[in-house]
């Protein structure tokens, strides 16, 4: 099922990487259309059969009734008037991205006919693309507006296999009460800062500091993605230019360049400014840090910044939140949408994708929180949402109450021309590789031990990660 590029080492890594997952969910999306006859090969559709055309997706931030399933609802509505006999049916999956990562792997090379649409991690995409779980779709879906970094993300060997949904990239956000109270002349800090000011911020925080302040800035450096993110942020800020694989997902990267990264990541991390929990910290560990008032700064996603104005209303002295740019490069996140190669309403799928990923569509995901992949989202006030207001996104689950969110005349958030699309214009990209699952893995773990009682120096943990990385990776 790969293509000769993957055939060899590579191949045979994919192979083994993605057998154990036929086991998990052999039956978990059942019932849902003959697919390959159990061959694990995906079926070939002749043509569009009327139907449901169901998407499969993880949790969607905005709360119940979010807005992609509002998106969807118009969708269905157009289709009704039409009476051309599809429904578009939005399923939310259990679990964090990597269980949802498994439940579609299993469910895709399984050969289900269950899911029509796929709403995947950027990060998956080469490797849905490269196992043929995934079908091409057509260039025009990526156009000029939209954003070029994102644009990347959907494409692999050439051709064009999702179309993005909704971007995401790392923000600092910070406290600007509590440099306020420490004495900061300038605690508007939306024209961005580099490193060495932030750590003068957090010393004069150290020397005056607010109620409640234990340490500067927190983030997520447990054992999972997030703690990859935050390493390839560092490495990227270090190294100018720097990738870990090239274009095909073969490993590039020098011992000297990890060893640039790993000190930046150090100096990063230090005892003096961040907050010891987040060696422990997810996204919900960190937030709540940072609204428990713990730290003054947190790097997060875009999701959390009308969950956030919540939490911080304005005071008598003005707005108690601040976002910006973090400093240095900051990752690219976001999710795509693909159409399953199983699928028996292809077209009717990629017409649906057309539409969600639209420049109304868009528009209505920026209001509503989510990072938008196009330019005209955010810089063309003709281009409006017509389906209204969204539910106000929320950092818990069932979490939602009435918009605080700083609009710009336009009503979009108020931050989103100014600081996210520059961010997301010049973000970092992670390793394009259809063994990424291979590669976050050895490098979250190999980079634990900075974080361990006796960490070896930066050279020797640059060429253990070196070494460490060439066994995961074709170089």
């Amino acid at each position: 099922m790969l293509r000769p590029r993957l055939a060899g080492a590579a191949g045979r890594r994919l192979a083994v990487l993605a057998a154990p997952l036929l086991l998990l969910l052999p039956t978990a999306c059942g019932g849902g259309g003959g697919g390959g006859g159990g061959n694990g090969h995906a079926a070939t559709p002749s043509a569009d059969v009327p139907g449901d055309i169901v998407v499969a997706s993880g949790r969607d931030v905005t709360g119940k009734n979010g807005i992609r399933q509002r998106l969807i609802d118009v969708w269905n509505t157009g289709q009704e008037k039409s009476g051309t006999g599809y429904r578009a049916r939005l399923v939310e999956l259990p679990g964090n991205a990597d269980e949802q990562r498994s439940q579609l792997l299993g469910a895709l090379q399984s050969g289900s006919a269950a899911y029509d649409v796929v709403n995947l991690d950027v990060t998956w995409v080469p490797e849905f693309a490269a196992a043929r779980l995934i079908s091409p779709l057509p260039k025009t879906l990526l156009d000029d507006d939209v954003i070029e970094p994102v644009a990347r993300t959907a494409r692999w060997d050439g051709e064009v296999y999702a179309a993005p949904f909704n971007s995401d990239v790392g923000l600092l956000y910070y406290r600007r009460d509590h440099l306020r109270e420490a004495g900061v002349e300038r605690p508007d800090l939306g024209g961005g800062l580099e490193w060495p000011e932030l750590k003068k911020l957090i010393t004069t925080l150290d020397e005056r500091r607010p109620d409640g302040y234990e340490k500067g800035w927190t983030t997520q450096l447990a054992a999972y993605e997030g703690r990859t993110v935050n390493a390839v942020e560092a490495f990227a800020s270090a190294v100018p230019g720097f990738t870990l694989t090239d274009e095909d997902g073969r490993y590039e990267a020098t011992v000297e360049e990890l060893t640039e990264g790993i000190t930046e990541l150090r100096r990063r991390t230090e005892a003096a400014s961040v907050l010891p929990d987040a060696f422990r910290s997810d996204e919900a560990a960190s937030l709540g840090d940072f609204a428990a008032g713990r730290t003054s700064f947190l790097r997060h996603w875009p999701y959390v910044y009308p969950a956030l104005h919540q939490t911080f209303p304005k005071d008598r002295h003005g707005e108690r939140l601040g976002v910006t740019a973090l400093p240095g490069r900051a990752v690219l996140g976001g999710q795509n949408l693909a159409v399953t190669a199983a699928s028996q309403r292809a077209d009717k799928a990629t017409e649906l994708i057309r539409f969600l990923t639209g420049k109304e569509s868009e528009r209505c995901l920026l209001d509503a929180g989510f990072a938008a992949t196009r330019v005209s989202a955010y810089t063309d006030d003709a281009v409006t949402c017509a389906v209204g207001a969204a539910p106000t996104p929320s950092a818990a689950p069932t979490g939602e109450g009435a918009d605080t969110v700083p609009r710009d005349a336009a009503g979009r958030p108020e931050y989103a021309h100014d600081v996210l699309l520059p961010a997301l214009q010049e973000a970092a990209h992670r390793p394009r590789t259809p063994l990424y699952g291979a590669f976050t893995q050895t490098f979250t773990t190999e980079l634990g031990a900075l974080f361990a009682d006796d960490p070896p120096g930066d050279a020797e943990l640059a060429r253990r990660l070196a070494g460490a990385l060439e066994q995961a990776l074709p170089h």
